[in-house]
């Protein structure tokens, strides 16, 4: 069966995108640096994504807005709005856990859960996370997007929304900490 990874960056104090929703703080602490070593190596074994509207849109407006940057991966976004499908680019008004379900049981490689919070959480409350991947940026934003909001609480979990991990990797590069978790 194929693995679902949420591989996300936070910033140090636990949030994915600023008050704005920005993602303009996302490197390391030499500008020059190239901070995206995990990432080539992680999208080695991936070739589907899931998305929520918000992060296609920023994708493609803000972050790569002249090229797909996912050429290659057929991507998956849920979203309300009625757009029209490509070969590459799939939109679909699929409830999250039973599109990714559905995408477990198809041969391939792994499933990368790229974002947002409202296609995250519910993934998080139903244990549908095999891997976490989580790149922690050396910034304080003091306010945002968390990546883990209390009303994250899997089914069947603690009051307190507990999830026990294994560690499974640590990485360090230009101060970024890679930290790799999977259910114990």
């Amino acid at each position: 069966m194929r693995k679902v990874t949420l591989f996300i960056a936070m910033s140090l104090d636990g949030y994915i995108a600023d008050k704005n929703g920005s993602v303009d703080w996302l490197a390391g602490q030499e500008p020059d640096y190239d901070d995206m070593e995990s990432y080539h190596e992680f999208i080695k074994d991936i070739d589907t994504v899931v998305m929520g509207w918000n992060t296609y849109h920023q994708v493609t407006t803000e972050l790569s807005p002249d090229e797909w940057i996912y050429r290659g991966l057929t991507t998956h976004v849920v979203t309300h709005r009625t757009m029209v499908s490509t070969e590459e680019i799939k939109f679909t008004k699929e409830e999250v856990c039973s599109l990714v379900t559905a995408l477990k049981q198809e041969d391939g490689k792994g499933i990368w859960i790229c974002g947002g919070a409202n296609i995250i959480q519910p993934l998080i409350r139903e244990n549908r996370i095999d891997r976490y991947h989580i790149s922690v940026i050396p910034t304080i934003l003091g306010s945002g997007l968390p990546l883990f909001p209390r009303t994250a609480s899997p089914v069947g979990a603690p009051a307190d929304g507990e999830i026990k991990l294994k560690c499974i990797k640590t990485q360090l590069y230009n101060g970024i900490t890679d930290l790799i978790y999977e259910p114990r």
